[in-house]
């Protein structure tokens, strides 16, 4: 049933990418635990480099399949098993086939969390996205999250924490607290992290120790 939901939801992520995405690519959508999440992690928006996000792809279209360093932050907060993880880092980004994608998410899937964007209009690149852009996709974000129900919801960035929480946020000075949104009748409880790749490489740490906080609260 939450399947059929979130798949009806992908007709709604196509017609944005036609609007805002690189015609050549596909979206990318979500993927990982959608019955009650410990956590839903939201990003910003996938590029090209996601290699599902080929047309010629015919496997899921999750967020960071065929890349290397998000997925060290999810195993340094004990969120990916050590097989998986060490294979993610000893292949090439184009050498995951569409059986080891899923092998990954089924990893996802069995720590309990789920990864999604706010935007899911593929780049070629790490292009700026407006804010314009992002909020056509935050109503679909907010039934991402009540279809799944999550425990808490992560966001990460300056950028993506101040459009979905609708307030001006800066992580550096928001660590560690607690955020209460109402989405259609119920609170949800959210958290705003630095990102963690790209220029974001170097708050990886931080992120991790705030993550790590966020996951004791849940316990």
């Amino acid at each position: 049933m939450k399947e059929n939901k979130l798949n009806e939801l992908k007709k709604e992520y196509d017609k944005l990418q036609i609007k805002y995405g690189a015609k050549e690519l596909d979206s990318i959508y979500n993927g990982g635990c959608i019955d009650n999440p410990d956590i839903c992690f939201v990003f910003m928006n996938p590029t090209g480099r996601n290699i599902a996000s080929s047309k010629e792809w015919k496997g899921i279209k999750s967020p960071w399949i065929g890349t290397k360093n998000i997925w060290k932050l999810f195993y340094q907060l004990g969120f990916l098993d050590s097989d998986i993880y060490n294979k993610i880092q000893s292949i090439k980004g184009s050498s995951w086939t569409e059986e080891f994608a899923k092998e990954v998410y089924d990893d996802v899937k069995k720590h309990k969390f789920f990864i999604t964007n706010l935007g899911k209009c593929t780049q070629i690149d790490a292009r700026t996205i407006p804010d314009k852009v992002y909020l056509e996709y935050l109503d679909l974000l907010y039934k991402e999250i009540e279809i799944i129900n999550p425990k808490v919801i992560v966001l990460f960035g300056n950028q993506v924490s101040s459009l979905v929480l609708d307030r001006k946020i800066s992580v550096s000075l928001c660590r560690k607290e607690e955020f209460i949104k109402n989405i259609n009748g119920k609170d949800y409880s959210f958290y705003s992290v630095y990102y963690p790749v790209g220029n974001g490489i170097f708050n990886m740490d931080k992120s991790v120790e705030d993550i790590n906080f966020i996951k004791e609260i849940i316990r």
